[in-house]
């Protein structure tokens, strides 16, 4: 299941520690997709834009940014939030590289919940199931 911006999929006073989150599946990236990063982030890095010095330098082409993979986390836990909960804390680990052609999918876990506040486990993983990115946030309730 797709989270979109329309729907808001996590009822946040329903929610149990140890639950599994609704996914969030990004459509495979593409190396337009690095360039046009590349520039909105200013991170001109070759290995991420320029297959010919990626392979010269012992990699099979480019790879995406790392700070790519963690925005797709960091729009994951926005969606999951909704617009009537806040996210108080986000953070994230990189894994393995990530490349033109490969899907992301994002996942979260329950870790914590209480009446105010849920503390998740996230994952973004490759389609193999490689892990790409591990965090974790945590998210106020909205007032009642």
């Amino acid at each position: 299941m797709t989270v979109t911006n329309q729907m808001r999929l996590v009822q946040w006073g329903e929610v149990t520690e140890g639950q599994m989150l609704p996914t969030y599946e990004k459509p495979p990236i593409t190396k337009v997709q690095l360039v046009k990063y590349a520039g909105a982030s200013g991170d001109f890095n070759p290995l991420h834009t320029d297959d010919a010095f990626a392979k010269e330098i012992g990699m099979p082409g480019v790879i995406a940014h790392g700070m790519l993979i963690m925005g797709f986390l960091g729009e994951y836990v926005m969606q999951l939030a909704g617009d009537k909960a806040l996210v108080k804390q986000f953070s994230m680990r990189f894994g393995a590289m990530t490349f033109p052609g490969d899907t992301v999918t994002c996942g979260a876990q329950v870790k914590e919940v209480n009446s105010q506040r849920a503390s998740l486990e996230l994952t973004a993983k490759k389609q193999d199931g490689t892990i790409v990115g591990m965090g974790a946030a945590i998210i106020t309730f909205p007032i009642a």
